[in-house]
Parts: C-alpha cells; sequence; structure tokens
C-alpha cells in the first residue's frame, strides 16, 4: 500500500482528500497545514508521495516546501490548487512537480495522476540508479579490469570488453553501443560515453558517433567504414582532422 502525506490548510478539504485516498487504497501517513510542520513530518515519515497545497499557512508556500524538500528527499510532489492563473503555473514548473490537479477534482483523476506519477518516480529511479552503477563500475574498475565496461541487457549488468565494440551511436537522451552481434541501449550522453571509452581506442567521427580506431577498414572524405564493410559511418568536418591524426595516415 502506497504511503501518501497530504500538505492542505483546509481541515475539511485535508478530510476530503484524505478519506477519497483510502478509499483509493492508499494509506494517508500525515496530515499538515504549514511548511513548518510538513517538512518535519515528511522527513520523517518518508512517504510515497506527496499532494501538497500550494497556497498554505506561514510564510512559505506549496512551491517553497517542494523546492526545500528537493534537497533533502526523492518524493514525488503532486500540487493541488484552485489557482490556474499563468504566474501561479510558472512558479510551480520551476518546482518540476509530477502532476499539477486544480480543485475541485474528480477521484479517477486524483486516482490517474497519483498513480502516473508513481510509475514514473520509480522510472526515475531507476534510470539514475543503473547510470549511477554503471559509472561507478567504469570509474572504479581495477587493473585486472582495465579495457571493459558493464551495460545493462535483460534486467542485467552485463561485462563487455571494449575491444568489442565497433561504433557508439547517439539517440537523443541515449546512446547505442554496438557490437558485432548486440546492440547496447543506455541512458547516457556521447560526452560522457567518450571519456569513459577513452580517447586511445576510440575516435569522435560525428557528433552522433564514436568508431573504435582498429574496426575502421577505410576512409573518405564524408565517411568512415568499420571492418568487413559492416557498417558506414558519416565523418563530420570538425572531426575529420583527429580522425586522420589517429588513423597515422602517410
Amino acid at each position: 500500500m502506497k504511503k501518501i502525506f497530504i500538505v492542505e490548510d483546509e481541515s475539511i478539504v485535508a478530510k476530503d482528500i484524505k478519506d477519497s485516498l483510502i478509499k483509493l487504497g492508499y494509506e494517508v501517513t500525515g496530515i499538515a497545514n504549514n511548511s513548518k510542520d510538513a517538512y518535519t513530518k515528511i522527513i520523517e515519515l518518508n512517504p510515497d508521495l506527496i499532494l501538497m497545497d500550494i497556497m498554505i499557512k506561514g510564510d512559505e508556500t506549496g512551491i517553497d516546501l517542494s523546492n526545500k524538500l528537493k534537497l533533502s528527499v526523492n518524493i514525488p510532489v503532486l500540487f493541488l490548487t484552485a489557482y490556474a492563473d499563468e504566474a501561479t503555473l510558472s512558479k510551480a514548473k520551476l518546482a518540476e512537480p509530477y502532476a499539477y490537479i486544480l480543485k475541485p477534482f474528480k477521484e479517477i483523476d486524483l486516482h490517474s495522476s497519483i498513480e502516473v506519477a508513481l510509475h514514473k518516480h520509480n522510472k526515475d529511479k531507476e534510470l539514475r540508479t543503473e547510470r549511477d552503477f554503471l559509472y561507478q563500475l567504469v570509474e572504479n574498475k581495477s587493473s585486472n579490469d582495465a579495457g571493459l565496461i558493464f551495460v545493462k541487457t535483460g534486467g542485467r549488468l552485463v561485462k563487455l570488453a571494449l575491444n568489442e565494440i565497433l561504433y557508439v551511436e547517439a539517440l537523443k537522451d541515449y546512446v547505442i553501443i554496438n557490437t558485432a552481434g548486440s546492440r547496447y541501449t543506455i541512458h547516457s550522453t556521447m560526452k560522457d560515453i567518450e571519456k569513459k571509452l577513452g580517447a586511445v581506442h576510440f575516435v569522435r567521427v560525428h557528433r552522433s558517433f564514436i568508431a573504435r580506431l582498429d574496426k575502421i577498414q577505410s576512409i573518405d572524405s564524408q565517411s568512415v567504414i568499420l571492418e568487413n564493410n559492416k557498417k558506414t559511418l558519416p565523418v563530420g568536418g570538425s572531426y575529420k582532422e583527429d580522425v586522420l591524426v589517429k588513423l597515422n595516415t602517410l
């Protein structure tokens, strides 16, 4: 049962929300009507999600409280408000809530917003954990593990020798590591991957491509061809000189 904390300064409204949440199958771990009490209780109780009214008692708003909590805990926040003016929306967006629910709302809308927020938050946590673990493994590898990285496939982290990599391709917020027989998609940037792979055996041939030097079979003015003619990669003008230098051209 997911635990939810309510921050609402109207006691009748808070009770109605609590009753709705219990009816929907959630556990209400606490209720607060001001930033100070809410902060203390949230840190202590560590709920799965916070329903946060923007206009609460005291000098701090729900937006202020949300920003403060982000420095201490990683808990998704859903803003509740009766105000839909542009200024309020702009401030709320800066706090990066998982949803923004206008009062009055229906139970079905509350339920769907909570479930979407919880799902998105879990996925965000999985991506951060995977990325941090991967980077930690790469950065802290021992001399016996030199030339290895770990990539996630089928829910597991699999050891991959760097000399198996043909090329790396950028795809929005992800990169795809390509070997002769497999493709591995990880949440990263080309800049970070370029740093992890190093400049000895790999070269950036294009803003969207990194190639392993010993896999390059030929190069012309616009492209490089990898071994056994398996893949042709474009060569960016700003990268060509570096590619030629690393290939030891005569």
